[in-house]
């Protein structure tokens, strides 16, 4: 299965594990599944870190270098037919990096990993 991580959750996972639920953590024990992170995520979590509502133990690039390394966790890029798949979405949710987290999910034809009650709202598939 190919899953999109949203933004928290790759946190998370790589913060406190154990606000990961159990069905999370058994995939990503499992082996089994292609982990992806939206090039969105990192942009997102930069602002919050200069805005102060993030801290990082790492450097960000190191941070994702070590996922990429440790966790295979592949980046997804964003592409044209990704920014233009927005148009096709409803305003459910008006986040800009969640909407393009969306977009590349259906896109994609992925799961996104998310405790986000706001995805449900869309027709991607939202594991937690």
């Amino acid at each position: 299965m190919k899953l999109l991580l949203d933004t928290h959750a790759f946190i998370w996972l790589n913060s406190e594990p154990s606000r990961l639920s159990e069905t999370v953590r058994q995939l990503c024990q499992s082996g089994m599944h292609e982990f992806h992170l939206s090039i969105a995520s990192p942009w997102e979590m930069q602002i919050k870190h200069q805005l102060g509502k993030l801290s990082l133990d790492v450097t960000l690039e190191e941070l994702i270098q070590r996922n990429i390394q440790s966790n295979h966790i592949q980046l997804l890029p964003i592409e044209f037919k990704h920014i233009s798949h927005l148009a096709k979405l409803p305003f459910h949710h008006n986040d800009p990096f969640d909407r393009m987290i969306i977009a590349q999910a259906l896109v994609e034809q992925m799961s996104i990993v998310s405790v986000d009650g706001a995805f449900s709202a869309y027709s991607v598939p939202v594991i937690w």
